[in-house]
Order: structure tokens, then sequence, then C-alpha cells
């Protein structure tokens, strides 16, 4: 049907809002190109100073009482004139010669009363004419005799109480005639004779009360094709009456919808035998009766409408004779409350069986007992099938519940809301050229082993949303791999971690739905092999274990290999992490879903590799900082942004880049002004990010470079006086390996010395075994070192003090084994280590070595032994190692102490 012209006004205005806007000083007036708006102004007078080259000019919502024709003289080039919900109560014939090129002319909800025969004179390239609910009672004489090339005429909710509008023929290219909602009580030919040459697409008469068909009414219309009679309290002899005065005209459509029809007979569409019916709307008629051969006239009729009826008993020829219907729509046709003792209606076998050429039927919202064996016999041609809610006990589904549509070429089924509870094995198998399976919204409670979509070669998309549990297999879905789409929101599901996953046979998937189902476990192979996959939904999950880095395993990477996913959606599942590698494999991402969740500090980069992003969703976190290393690539190419109801921190650090990029881009933003708002810090709490003042940050990057330097110095000391307070022995160690490797162990005094021993070792008596446990294995180990040990070495038959005298200047190197026993040994501390310092003193040498064996403070070394750690060099001085493995590292020392010259410098 031509969509009318006065419909563009408000489209039109939208559609060119992007050109050049025009305010009127006086009147506000919105001109966008060449729509001028003027609506809701309280406007009492055209205004006249718009632009002159207008063609649509929307006057409506005013308080104007006239349309004077001086006032529109300027806007000549009107081709659209809409002055509905006014006052006007009468127009000049001057209007129409002033705007020569009026097409369309709106004046519906004003005052008009009256239309004389010059009213519209001048309108002759009028093609539309509007003049619904006005207080017109009758027209005399001829109004419309100019418009020739008038295509609709609306004369709706007025008060006429006949349908004549002209006493000669005229209107030969009117094709809707609105006359709703008037007072007409009777159809006479001589009230029609002015459409003697017209050819209507539509009469449309409904919400009268017509109460007479005179003879001939309807042929006195040139060709009738559409004819709207809803409302008009016909009842059954009227109606068999009108289909009468129907006969042999061009009559294709009808629409008796609430016309008090309760009863039809093989009689009561007999007038229409002769017509080429194609349309039939018998709706809201509380029928309840549909008498056998009721359509046997109407062999042509191809939709028919009897949704919102009462139909107690469908026979098996009630629709014979409808050998060309293909569309049936029985919404709501069938309830208990059909009969009075509130039983449920009857459909018999075979009642369908003549519709062989129907490719749709819609059967919702019925109280129907269940389907029998032969109900949907011989609908060969059947594609749609809709049965939602339609029946009171199917509860399980058989392999030989759809048994009467086996001949059926069905591609969609819908059955849903029929509290189904079980599906059992082969059940579509005869439903082999099915597309789409809905038997969501249901009561499904089982295992699906896969053998209930046996047969579905074919199949498209199955929706199993909404059902009570569904527990999968590996073969859940093994037996329908041309699978595309597949829903399985909130059905309780259990095994979706099964192995291998019940997703794995499905190729060719490319929706996935399986959000609200409280999944906490996911293989990171679940979706593996699912390479066309394009949509997935997880919102509504639990799935926050499987990304933190503490998940035993660390996180399980589920998204891998989705290389096609344009949709994700991950919403209200607990996050409150995602690794850096989550979204690695999703190159071709349009719109993520991370919203409501409790994300807080998003991984660097995390969507850099998502440089097809148009939409990112974030709102309801914890984030409380937007920075460029996170969001800076994905944000260029962003369409919309939603990351509303955040904690901001309003600071340089946290938001600074983010205001700064808000200011500056086209990416859609909703509710940023009200719903974008600063947490913390406290002065700045509930203030709009987008007015946060980043002009003092700018000034602090030099600050922040010092900061940085600064902080990196700090660190890098801290960390080297903790390396060198737990591992300062073992650098020591290894630079000690590497450099005596190149220089050697030993050595050379200036002076050629001529030494029989390395060292002579002083110790305790009580420290023997430990000096020999310790020395023994040096001088096995390297042949050129000899310790004076008093035990071993010391001759026979010489006094000790003479024998200590002389081992001590054979000896290259003193060494002081210091414990607490050797500090209270007598002979030690009189003459052993006086003895000792004294030639060292005497000789002018460095070669005194202390180890300690345990910790002994300076005082006492002092008091006991009149020696001081300050008298000696650092690498004289040892400390016997508590930890084993730091032994080596001690004799290594020793071998360079040993080695070291004696000379003081």
């Amino acid at each position: 049907m031509r969509q009318t012209l006065l419909c563009h006004i408000y489209v039109l205005g939208g559609l060119l809002s992007f050109g050049i806007r025009y305010t009127s000083s006086a009147h506000q007036c919105t001109v966008s190109r060449e729509v001028a708006d003027c609506s809701h102004l309280k406007l009492t007078q055209v205004p006249d100073d718009l632009p002159t080259n207008i063609t649509v000019l929307n006057l409506t919502h005013n308080q104007l009482r006239r349309l004077p024709p001086a006032n529109l003289t300027r806007y000549s080039q009107l081709a659209i004139l809409d002055g509905g919900f006014n006052s006007i109560s009468k127009l000049e014939p001057e209007l129409c010669q002033n705007l020569p090129l009026l097409e369309a002319l709106n004046l519906q909800h004003n005052e008009l009363s009256q239309l004389s025969d010059k009213t519209f004179t001048f309108c002759l390239s009028l093609t539309e004419l509007h003049l619904m609910s006005n207080s017109i009672k009758n027209i005399q004489n001829n109004p419309f005799k100019n418009q020739k090339n008038l295509i609709k005429l609306d004369l709706s909710h007025n008060g006429l109480s006949s349908t004549k509008l002209g006493t000669h023929v005229q209107l030969e290219n009117l094709q809707e005639l609105l006359l709703s909602n008037n007072k007409i009580h009777a159809l006479r030919s001589e009230e029609l004779d002015f459409l003697a040459n017209s050819s209507l697409k539509k009469l449309e008469l409904s919400s009268n009360q017509i109460k007479e068909f005179s003879p001939g009414c309807f042929h006195a219309i040139g060709k009738l094709f559409g004819l709207f009679l809803n409302n008009a309290q016909l009842g059954s002899s009227l109606t068999e009456k009108l289909c009468w005065e129907l006969s042999n005209t061009s009559i294709q459509k009808l629409s008796l919808s609430n016309i008090q029809l309760d009863t039809t007979s093989n009689v009561t569409f007999t007038g229409l035998k002769q017509t080429n019916l194609t349309m039939l709307d018998l709706s809201y008629n509380s029928l309840r009766v549909i008498g056998n051969d009721s359509f046997t006239w109407l062999p042509h009729l191809e939709y028919l409408f009897l949704e919102y009826n009462a139909i107690q008993h469908l026979y098996s020829h009630s629709f014979y004779g409808l050998f060309n219907l293909r569309y049936l729509n029985l919404k709501r046709s069938f309830t208990k409350q059909s009969n009075s003792l509130g039983l449920l209606p009857k459909i018999d076998n075979f009642s369908f069986q003549w519709l062989r050429l129907l490719e749709n039927l819609n059967m919702e919202d019925n109280n129907i007992p269940g389907i029998k064996s032969n109900m949907f016999t011989g609908l060969i041609n059947l594609k749609y099938l809709s049965l939602s809610n339609s029946f009171t006990t199917l509860q399980t589904l058989t392999n030989e519940t759809f048994l009467s549509l086996a001949h059926s070429p069905l591609h969609v089924l819908n059955l849903t809301k029929n509290k189904i509870s079980k599906i059992e094995s082969g059940t579509f198998s005869c439903l082999g050229h099915l597309k789409i399976l809905d038997v969501g919204l249901n009561e499904i409670e089982q295992e699906l082993t896969g053998q209930e979509w046996r047969g579905l070669d074919h199949i498209f998309e199955i929706y199993l949303s909404y059902n009570k549990h569904l527990k999968l297999t590996s073969n859940s879905f093994a037996s329908v791999p041309s699978l595309q789409r597949l829903m399985l929101r909130r059905v309780g599901l259990k095994n979706v971690s099964s192995s291998p996953s019940p997703f794995h046979p499905l190729r060719n998937l490319t929706i996935l739905d399986l959000s609200n189902n409280n999944i906490a476990n996911i293989n990171d192979d679940m979706l593996e092999g699912l390479g066309k996959l394009e949509i997935l939904d997880l919102q509504h999950n639990n799935l926050a274990r499987l990304w933190k880095h503490a998940n035993p395993g660390g996180p399980v990477y589920f998204l891998k290999n989705l290389s096609r996913l344009h949709i994700l959606n991950l919403e209200s599942n607990g996050f409150d992490e995602i690794p850096a590698e989550a979204f690695k494999d999703l190159s071709e991402l349009r719109g993520i879903s991370l919203g409501l969740n409790n994300l807080n500090i998003l991984p660097p980069f995390v969507f850099d590799k998502q440089v097809s992003l148009k939409s990112l969703t974030l709102q309801k976190n914890l984030i409380t900082s937007v920075e460029e290393n996170v969001f800076g690539k994905v944000f260029r190419n962003l369409s919309d942004l939603d990351m509303r109801s955040n904690p901001f921190d309003c600071t340089c650090e946290s938001i600074a880049w983010f205001v700064n990029w808000i200011n500056k881009t086209n990416t859609n933003i909703s509710e940023l002004s009200s719903h974008y708002l600063c947490n913390t810090p406290p002065q700045y709490h509930g203030f709009p990010v987008m007015l946060f003042d980043i002009s003092p940050c700018k000034d602090s990057a030099p600050f922040e470079l010092l900061f940085t330097v600064n902080t990196t110095i700090l660190l890098s000391f801290i960390f080297i006086v903790l390396l060198i307070h737990f591992e300062s022995w073992r650098i020591s160690f290894y630079w000690n390996v590497a450099v005596h490797r190149v220089l050697g162990f030993k050595e050379i005094d200036k002076q050629p010395e001529q030494f029989e021993y390395a060292a002579y070792v002083i110790h305790a008596h009580n420290d023997k075994d430990w000096v020999w446990e310790q020395f023994s294995p040096m001088e096995e180990k390297d042949q050129s070192i000899k310790f004076c040990l008093e035990e071993r070495d010391f001759e026979a038959g010489v006094l000790e003090l003479e024998a200590i005298v002389n081992s001590i200047k054979r000896s290259r190197k003193i060494i002081f084994v210091i414990t607490h026993y050797l500090l209270k040994d007598p002979l030690c501390k009189r003459f052993k280590v006086h003895h000792a310092v004294q030639q060292a003193i005497e000789q002018n040498l460095d070669s005194i070595i202390l180890i300690f064996l345990e910790e002994i403070p300076d005082y006492k070394l002092n008091h006991a032994l009149c020696l001081r750690r300050g008298m000696f060099k650092s690498h004289c001085i040892l400390n016997w190692p508590v930890q084993k493995e730091r032994i080596n590292a001690f004799h290594h020392k020793l071998q360079v102490a040993l080695g070291s010259k004696n000379a003081v410098h």
C-alpha cells in the first residue's frame, strides 16, 4: 500500500537534521533543509519570516483559527501543509490558489463544520486530504469535484450520516476513502454514485452502526478492492446480506472484525462465490461455531484471520474449500470459555486436510487438549507452525507426537510455554526439513543424550532457553552438526565441563547462549573447534575463579582460538581479574560487555589486539583509573562506550587522560553527565568527570619525571644495600675467585722469603680437634700449603717455649683461632700472643690472621690479648660460617689471606 505523504513530515525532518538549521527569531520554528517545524509553539498566526523555499510546513498543536492565504503567499513552494490540532473553523478558496504545488493538506482535529463547492476549487495538485476529527455533519453539492489527482480522503470521526460526498461522478483516482466513526446507518447506491469511475483499494466504514445495505450499493462504485466494516455489529443476517451485495464486485479484501458474528454456516458467505476474495478477517467475533463447508464459496482465499474467537468444535469439513489458503491465524481461538460448561474445545482429525497450500499456521494461546494422531494431516506445504501456549496436556513429546506432520516441509516449529517436561528419543525424526525449533519457556528436566534431535538433518537453530534442568553429555548435539544457533539460557545447565566438550560436534555454530546458568567450571577446550562462532553469551554465571592468577594451574583461557567472534557478553560473573592474554585471539571482536563485575585494575594493553572493537561496556565495576596504556589503543575506533557508575578517582594520575579523550572524541557515551561521577578525593565526590579540570595536570609533568628518577635511584640504593647485607659473602667469594684465577693466590714480596711453614696456628687446647679437621684437608688438597701444628710438628726434646719461638720464626703467617677458650688460656695470653705480635712489629710485617670461631666482642679481645680488629686488614680477619654451604668460601678466603704480602704499606 502506498505510504501517505503526510506521514513523512516528521521523518523527513529527522533525516535532514544534519543539515543547516534556521531558527525564526520571533517564533522559534526549526528549519532543516526544506522542512519547517512550527509545532507546539502556541502560535495564533502563520509565521512570516520563514525561508521562502520550504516545501513542508508543520503547524500542528497551536492556536490557529484561520489559515489566511495572504500569510502563505511567500511559501508558494509548499507541497505539504499540516495544520492539524488547531481551532481552524473555515478554509478560504485562495489558500490553494497561493499554494499551487500543494499535494498533502492535513486539517485533522480542527473545527471545520462545512465544506462549500469553492473550498478546494484551486487545489488541483492535491493527492491527500485529511479532515478527520472535525465537526462536518454533511456534504452538500460537490466540494471535491476538482480533485482529479486525489488518492486519499480521510473524513473519519466526523458526524456524517451519509456516504454521499458529491452529486455527480468525480474522484476518479481515489484509492482510499476513510469514513469510519461517523453516523452512517445505511449504504445506498445513489449515495455512492459519485465513485462510479473510482477504483478503491480501501473503503473504511468501520465503527458505523450500519443496518441496511440497499441493492446494488457496492455496484455503484467503479471497482471496490477493499472493504473494512470492523466494529459494525452486523450479526449473521446482515453479514449474509453484505456478502450478496458484494457478489460480482472486484472485492479482494474484506475485514469483518468484531461484528458479533457468532456462527458461520454453508450459506453465510454464499454471496462471495462470484468474487476473487483473497483476504477475510473474522477476528474478535466470539465465533463459537464454524459449520461444515462454511468457506466452500471462497476458493481464492489466501489469508484468513480467526484470532480471538471462542470456537468450541472444529469439524473435519469446517475449512473445506480453502484450497488456496496460505495463511491461517487461529491465535486464542479455542479457549475454556468457549462454552458454558467450561469444557475444552475439540479439533477433529483431518480438520486441516483441505489446506494443501497452507504455509503459515498460528495456533498460539489456546487450550487444546493435545495433538491427535491426524490433527495436521494434509498440510503438505506447511512451513511455519506456532503452537506456543496451545495445549493443556503436552508434558512429554514422543516419536508419535508429530507424525501427522511427516509429509509437511516444516521449517519453523514453535512449542514454547506448553509445560513440556521431557523430549523422548526420535521425537522430531519425521521433521527432516526443520530449520528452527523453539522449545523454550517449558519445564524440560532431563539429560540430553543427542537422540532427541535425531533426524534434524537441516536444523539451523534450537532454542532451549528457560527450562528447568538440562544435563549435557559429550553426545548431546552430535546428531545436529548443521546447527548454527544454540540457545541455552537459564536452564540450570549441568556437566558443561565434560570431556570431550558437548559443543565439539557443532563446527558450524555461530551463536551460543549459555547465560544465567551459574556456571563455575569451564575447561580451556570447551569451545575448541568452534571456529565460526560469532556471538557468545556467558553473562550471569560464576566464572570469576577461572581468570584468577591464584587459580590452581593458573588462568583458564577458555576463549582461545575463537578468531571470528564478534560479540562477547561476560556481564555479572564476579570477575575481579582479567589475564593480560584473555582476549589475545579475538581479533575480530566488535562488541564486548564486562559490566556488573568487580574489576578495578585492568592489565596494560589487555585490549590492544581488538582492532575491530566498536562497543565496550564496563558499567558498574570498581574502576577508579582510566589509563592510556590500557584503553588508549582500543578507544581509537570505538563507536559506543559504557563505563557508567564506576567509582572514578578524580586525580591527574587516574583520569586526566580520560577527560582529555572525552572532550575530543565523537564516540557515543550514554549518560555522560549524570552517571560518570567522581568518588574520590572527598572534595570531588559526586562531581561530573567530564568537568574535571585537567589544566594543572600538564604543569606536573616535569615533577613526574623527577619523581620517577628519584624513586628509581632510591629503590636501586635499597636493593644494593639489601643485596650487600644478605649476599656480600657470596659476592666477595666469586669476586676473589675471579681475580685470583687471573693473578694467582700468592704474591711475591720485594725480598725473597724462606719459610718452612705457611702459617703457625695458635689455638686453645680445647680447639685442637677443629684445627686438625679443617687444616689437614687443606694440606692434602694443596701440597704448597703446610701448617705448623704444635701436636704434630714440635721437635722432640726441645723445650715448649723454645719450640714456639722457633716455629713462629719458620712460619710465614701466624693464625689465631679465637674462641673463649683461647681468651682464657694462660700460655696463649702471656707468651704466644705476645711473642707473635712482638715479632710482627719488629719485622714490620702484616703476618697475623685472625679466625673467629665465635662472636667475640672487641673489648674482650683487647682485654685478654691486647688485640683489636682495627689493627689488621679486612682480608686477614675471617669468621667461621654457620651455614655449611659457605665453608668453601671460607677456605677460599683463607687461601687468599695466606697468599697475601706481609709487608705493611
